[in-house]
């Protein structure tokens, strides 16, 4: 019988956060060169983790953002800009989620008071 995987090991495969893709990897799936994603680092759009040997290692979520950098770059627009609009479209969309939340923390609360006759 082969071993198991172990639990923590598993549950990093589903992790948007674990970095898992080499630079090289990266580059490939997002259609770019290393030299853009080093770009996108050195603006402060993403900052890859690094292994024990030194080498950058980017998770899905970053990937996700970098893939979206690229697609305005190859727009036309200026790579610190596309980062720039990258950071506050991510901002924004945060600000919604937690706007989102509240309004229902507070439609839940004020469900459970009675409407009266």
């Amino acid at each position: 019988m082969p071993p198991e995987t172990p639990p923590h090991a598993a549950g990093r495969l589903d992790d948007d956060d674990y970095p898992a893709y080499t630079m090289g990897r990266a580059a490939e799936m997002i259609g770019a060169t290393p030299g853009f994603l080093r770009a996108i680092g050195e603006a402060r759009l993403i900052t890859p983790l690094r292994s024990e040997g030194g080498h950058r290692r980017y998770s899905r979520y970053q990937l996700r953002i970098a893939a979206r950098a690229r697609e305005l770059v190859d727009g036309g627009t200026p790579i610190e800009a596309a980062c720039r609009i990258v950071i506050l479209e991510d901002q924004l969309e945060e600000a919604l989620r937690l706007n989102a939340e509240l309004r229902r923390s507070r439609t839940g609360s004020a469900g459970g008071a009675g409407t009266g006759s």
